[in-house]
């Protein structure tokens, strides 16, 4: 292997780890890293103005998080590490991002630098996307909606169908499927308006689906309440009551929406017993037990007139008669 081969692998190896753990033997292994590594056209770090880089890839972090930091940091020891670029194919003096978003971004906000260092590679649409996924999920892994979202917008772009993406994200099939069909049940715009979530799974994204199928149009009202809850980042600095601004806006949009009320399951009357009653052959009326007491129904004649007549008598009886049986036993 010549020297400026060892020296463009090196570079790489440096760019894919920055930031990150001490590699492991997957990662030194890694098959899209392996092919960015092998694309860089020299070992040479370029340094490119910031406004001849394009960014047009599917996004998959929502978050730019610690951008003023590091900003500070760059600004202060310089940039130790550079990003990725491809060359654009129709016009010949522009780049494509490939990774290094976050330093991309605090260089152009930058009044002090008006460069960005970069490595420049041969690489297609997939080989870039595979490089792009594989750098950041060695920095940090994304959270369960940023995945979601990433692979929804990767076959909304034509980049593969599930499996090729289940592949890319080191996830099953049956997975991408289903994260997939939370975010088209609640809509990417409002999932980037509440954020990465950290901590937030599947279970609590998917319950959230869930509540918002029994509503109407309110997807621009939630809209408002997640951006809203983002905004107070930096109020409340108590470190005991503080949260993630992403975690409030999911717990504030999901508390908006009330759990769809269950109607309850009217009992089932009871079930009356009836049992005829005969006078010497015909019935002469009907005794019936229900969750109210005894009723007995007589039929209309001379004999219910009577009987209507005695019934005080009948029934004071009866009890005594009741109550005697019961000192008998």
């Amino acid at each position: 292997m010549t020297d400026s081969k060892k020296k463009r692998m090196s570079m790489l190896d440096s760019l894919a780890n920055a930031g990150a753990p001490a590699p492991t033997p997957a990662m030194a292994n890694n098959r899209p890293l392996r092919a960015a590594r092998a694309a860089v056209d020299s070992h040479k770090v370029w340094d490119i103005d910031p406004n001849d880089i394009i960014d047009d890839r599917v996004l998959d972090r929502l978050d730019l998080d610690d951008i003023h930091d590091l900003r500070a940091s760059i600004e202060e020891s310089g940039q130790t590490v550079p990003i990725l670029l491809r060359r654009h194919p129709q016009k010949p003096d522009k780049y494509l991002l490939v990774y290094g978003r976050r330093r991309l971004e605090a260089i152009r906000g930058s009044a002090k630098l008006s460069t960005v260092r970069a490595l420049i590679a041969q690489l297609d649409d997939a080989k870039a996307v595979e490089a792009q996924v594989t750098e950041n999920m060695a920095r940090r892994d994304l959270t369960y909606i940023e995945k979601a979202l990433f692979a929804h917008e990767l076959i909304e772009s034509g980049f593969g169908k599930q499996t090729r993406v289940a592949e890319i994200l080191t996830t099953t099939k049956s997975a991408i499927s289903m994260a997939i069909s939370i975010v088209e049940d609640i809509g990417p715009d409002l999932i980037r308006a509440i954020g990465p979530a950290e901590g937030i799974g599947r279970p609590r994204w998917e319950a959230l689906a869930k509540r918002l199928e029994h509503y109407g149009d309110i997807e621009a009202d939630l809209i408002v309440t997640a951006e809203r809850t983002r905004g107070l980042e930096g109020v409340n600095l108590d470190p005991e009551t503080w949260c993630d601004p992403s975690v409030a806006a999911f717990e504030a949009v999901f508390d908006r929406l009330e759990p769809p009320k269950v109607p309850k399951r009217k009992k089932a009357p009871a079930k009356s017993r009836s049992k005829a009653q005969k006078l010497y052959g015909p019935v002469a009326g009907t005794l019936r037990r229900g969750k109210n007491g005894v009723q007995l129904d007589i039929a209309e004649g001379d004999f219910a007139d009577w009987f209507a007549d005695q019934a005080q008598d009948f029934l004071t009886e009866l009890h005594d008669r009741w109550e005697r049986r019961q000192e008998g036993h």
